[in-house]
Parts: C-alpha cells; sequence; structure tokens
C-alpha cells in the first residue's frame, strides 16, 4: 500500500496506535470523525451512510474496503430514478478493495480518482460513466477488471496500471482519452468493439490486445511490447501506426514502466494475428512479426506501409524426399494461409504449418498481388519478388484457369521458378547446351568438311572464262561421332547459339534442326536467368 500520499491527508486514528492496528491503517478519517470508513463504529458508520444523497462527493482515500461495506456505500448513493449509484467527486486513491469490487453502471459525475488503489478481486467497471476525469494510474488489478460498455467522456489515466488477469474494455466509449497507458497486462486487454474518438497513444506492455471491430474516429498510434494483436475488422478513419517497442515504456516521470509479470525468458516482440476486414488505406505497421497473421479479406491491402522489420512466414526448407516426386521448396517469404492450404493438401510435406484457415489459391492470389504492390512502392524489391512468387503459385494452383494457361504457368514455375528463380533456368540451359552438344556431335557435325570444286568451259577462240563453284552436301556421320575435335565444333556451334548467332559450321540437315532449335531456346533460358538475378538484388 502506498506511504506517499500528502502531509495533509487526515489518517485514520488506528493508523497512529500500533495496539489496536499493527499494520497501521492508511485510511482518510472520514468528515467530522477520526476514523476511516472502515474503522467507524457501527453507529456512526450508519449515521454517515445516512447522510448522503446520490451525486454526493466522496473521499475515502486508503480506505480498507470488504465487499459488504463497498455495497453499503453504494447503496447509500443510490439514485431512485435510475437504480445505480450516482456519484460526484469520488476519491478512492491508494484504496484496498478485498473482494470483488462492483461499480457497474455507476455513474461519475466529477472526477473519479482510484490511482494507486489495490483491487484483490474483480474490478467490474460495466457500463458505468465517467464525466470527469477517471485516474487508475499506478492501480494494481490482482483479477478480472471489467469496463465493458463503460465511457469515459474526460481523459482516462491508466499509465502504470497493472492487470494481473484480463482486463475488458469491450465497447467502451473513449471520448477524449488522449493518452491510454503505459500499462502492464499479463493477460488478455479486450478492446474489442471500443470507439475512441480522440487522437490517442495506447501504449501497453500486454500478452495479447483483442481490437477486433474497434473504431478509430481519429488517429492513433498503437505502441506494444510482448503483444500478440488482433485486429479484424477494425475501422481506421484517419492514420494508425501499430509499432513494436524495443525498450520498456518511460513513464511521464521519467522511470521505466516495470515489466517483472513477464517472466525473463518471453519475447518482447509484436506479433499480429489477423488483420481481416480491415481497410489498410490508412495503416501503417513497424516492426512487426506477421508470420501468423491473417490477410484474407483485407481491402486497400495495395496502401499498408511496412516500416521498420516486419517478418514474414517463409516455405518449409530442405528437400523431401519420401514421396514422388520429390519436391524442395525454395526459401521465399509466404503467407500463414498458404501454410494452412498447403497443410490441408493431400499428401503435404512436413513443415506445412496447420491452421484454422479457410482461404485458398483463388482467395490468396489476389492477396499476394496486393502486398507485392505495396512492396514495390516502398521500393522493396526481394520482398516483391517473394509475393510475386506467391501469386503465380497461387495463379497456378487455382481451379478457375484454363488447361493451356495452367501448362504454360507450370512450364514457366519449372523453367525458371516464373522468373525469380536464376539457379533453376542456369540449370535448364547447362542441360540444354549439353544435349545441343550431344545431338551435334551424333547427327549434326558433317562427317568431313566439303569441299569446293570449280567447273567451268574455255572457249576455242579465247575470250572470257565462267566457272561454276560448288560445294558437296555435308555427309551424315559414321565411325566414332565422339572424338575431341568433333566436341570442340560442336561446343563452338552451342555457345554461339546462346547469343543467338550462327556458328558457320556444315552441319548435316539434322545439325541445321538442332541449332535451329537452340538458338531459339537457349537465349530464352540465358535471358530468365539474367531476368531472375536483376528481380533479387535490385532495390
Amino acid at each position: 500500500m502506498s506511504t506517499s500520499e500528502p502531509p495533509s491527508w487526515p489518517y485514520c486514528a488506528h493508523g497512529t496506535d500500533p495496539a489496536a492496528d499493527p499494520v497501521g491503517c492508511r485510511g482518510i478519517q472520514v468528515l467530522d470523525y477520526t476514523e476511516c470508513l472502515a474503522h467507524l463504529a457501527a453507529a456512526d458508520r450508519d449515521a454517515y451512510l445516512a447522510g448522503l444523497t446520490p451525486g454526493a462527493s466522496i473521499d475515502h482515500r486508503g480506505t480498507t474496503f470488504t465487499e459488504s461495506l463497498l455495497i453499503a456505500l453504494l447503496n447509500a448513493l443510490n439514485d431512485p430514478g435510475t437504480g445505480h449509484p450516482r456519484l460526484g467527486v469520488a476519491w478512492f486513491d491508494s484504496s484496498t478493495f478485498e473482494s470483488d469490487a462492483r461499480f457497474e453502471s455507476a455513474t461519475f459525475e466529477c472526477e473519479a480518482g482510484f490511482g494507486s488503489a489495490a483491487f484483490k478481486g474483480g474490478a467490474v467497471f460495466e457500463s458505468a460513466t465517467f464525466k470527469g476525469e477517471a485516474r487508475f494510474g499506478s492501480a494494481t488489478f490482482e483479477d478480472i477488471a471489467v469496463f465493458g460498455l463503460a465511457t469515459f467522456e474526460s481523459e482516462a489515466v491508466f499509465e502504470s496500471a497493472t492487470f494481473k488477469g484480463d482486463a475488458w474494455f469491450e465497447s467502451a466509449t473513449l471520448i477524449q482519452a488522449d493518452q491510454f497507458g503505459p500499462l502492464v497486462c499479463a493477460g488478455r486487454l479486450v478492446l474489442s468493439g471500443a470507439m475512441f474518438d480522440s487522437p490517442v497513444t495506447l501504449s501497453c506492455a500486454v500478452r495479447r490486445l483483442e481490437c477486433r471491430r474497434t473504431r478509430w474516429s481519429s488517429t492513433a498510434e498503437i505502441r506494444l511490447r510482448y503483444a500478440t494483436v488482433d485486429f479484424a475488422h477494425a475501422v481506421f478513419e484517419y492514420p494508425l501506426t501499430i509499432a513494436a517497442e524495443p525498450d520498456p515504456f518511460v513513464l511521464n516521470d521519467g522511470q521505466p514502466l516495470a515489466e517483472n509479470i513477464f517472466p525473463s525468458a518471453y519475447d518482447p516482440g509484436v506479433r499480429v494475428a489477423s488483420l481481416r476486414g480491415v481497410d489498410a488505406a490508412h495503416l501503417v505497421l513497424a516492426d512487426l512479426d506477421l508470420w501468423e497473421c491473417l490477410f484474407t479479406g483485407t481491402v486497400h491491402l495495395d496502401q499498408l506501409r511496412l516500416e521498420g522489420a516486419c517478418t514474414f512466414n517463409t516455405a518449409p526448407p530442405a528437400m523431401h524426399w519420401r514421396r514422388w516426386p520429390p519436391v524442395r521448396f525454395t526459401h521465399r517469404r509466404v503467407l500463414a494461409e498458404e501454410h494452412h492450404w498447403r497443410a490441408r493438401q493431400s499428401g503435404a510435406v512436413q513443415g506445412w504449418v496447420p491452421g484454422t484457415g479457410w482461404a485458398g489459391p483463388l482467395q490468396l492470389a489476389p492477396v499476394y498481388r496486393a502486398l507485392r504492390k505495396a512492396f514495390e512502392d516502398g521500393k522493396h524489391e526481394p520482398g516483391a519478388a517473394d509475393f510475386y512468387y506467391g501469386e503465380m503459385e497461387m495463379r497456378r494452383h487455382a481451379d478457375d484457369i484454363p488447361r493451356s494457361e495452367k501448362g504454360l504457368l507450370t512450364a514457366y514455375w519449372a523453367l525458371s521458378g516464373y522468373g525469380l528463380r536464376a539457379s533453376r533456368a542456369l540449370a535448364w540451359l547447362g542441360v540444354a547446351m549439353l544435349l545441343t552438344i550431344v545431338l551435334l556431335m551424333a547427327f549434326g557435325l558433317a562427317q568431313d568438311t566439303p569441299k569446293q570444286t570449280a567447273t567451268g568451259t574455255v572457249p576455242a577462240g579465247g575470250g572470257k572464262v565462267t566457272f561454276e563453284i560448288d560445294k558437296d552436301d555435308p555427309q551424315n556421320p559414321t565411325g566414332n561421332r565422339f572424338t575431341g575435335k568433333r566436341f570442340e565444333k560442336a561446343l563452338n556451334v552451342t555457345l554461339n547459339s546462346v547469343v543467338f548467332r550462327a556458328s558457320g559450321q556444315d552441319l548435316t540437315t539434322a545439325g541445321t534442326y538442332i541449332e535451329m532449335t537452340s538458338r531459339f531456346t537457349e537465349p530464352v533460358l540465358l535471358g530468365l536467368a539474367v531476368l531472375a538475378i536483376r528481380n533479387r538484388v535490385k532495390r
């Protein structure tokens, strides 16, 4: 319990009598008495409560409340018109609530102070209305805290508040809360359905932040540590930033926010669970883990801004031999939903992570396309290349494309990984060149270099002599065709074909067609390899 109350605080008489209370009561004296509300004699307490009316101001700082004492106090402030408590200025700073503190549907007409209060049971403020400043700074909530449907018409202060269980602000309305936190929550901080009507900064060290269907009517910045955050179907009317905070939050007094409720082994990074149904046109993500993020259903995803080190899931590594045909997935960024889809397929290899996602290639192709554009706009070409690969993979596996187009995409994938895998294109180029050399040595090079012959007639009376120069047709090879000399000639033809040049070698009819085919296929493969290298290294 706090020991830093101002000297003007008139302590309960029990706080100065160790024999009566060895711990020392820190409660403030009730007006006209020398004891706090918890230590008043029964007759005096009844008289004090009887004098209260709805809307009265109360000051019970430092008081220890049992459940029955709090019920008696709130009953004395009950408004007959609404059937719920109505309080004026209400000060409960540094108070201790030994069991459940139930303020549901209460109306705080003026300032409500719960700073440094200790809630040892549940704290229930469901449907409460705070018309003045609501102070919960440095309060400690040992059990669940419920602020669902509460309305905060002025500032809501939760700086340095500690929630050891879940904190529920579901469907709460925060009208002028420019700061929310920094606070610590060891469980779930539920803001689903909440409305923020003014610019606000949320600073939370929390295990899970749920912001489904929240509505942000002004700019907002959400800075987090340790958190997994779910923003499914949230509505952003103005720019909103979700960022990971690398260091502990700093309070207004310059001291770091205590995070000792988190074990040291916990990762302070921030993970996004879902952005489904979000309009990402005003959304900025910074330094977040997107390995498990669900993107299907997000609109204007191409306008999403990714800052810092935002990381995505990757394809499973290594070669998988225990299947036919063997398969190897090269390293690339992939969406969690592709993991879920591939894990659902029969014969799926190990490494694809199963999940609850329902999306298939038809849904994932436009998601990859939009993310590719977002990366391109951010001048992150290697990242854009990975998402282009994912887009093409989803198109190739989709059920709505003609068989001819699927065959073309399959060939494009097999030859060069959609123009992104230089090693694949170079390997095929090497195979094509080797095959060309073998075929030329076996069938394409002539047996011998054809000799030129000149024939003509000499007129009897002298005069002009006419010669016809001819060349024998190349003869098909016989005997040993795989000699060093023939290999050198075949290599010369093949290398010239790669750069789309004629070699000038004497070829058989079969060799002519082999060279023509080589001059078409091998430059294409070389071009695909160059394209792949460019796509991986350009910025």
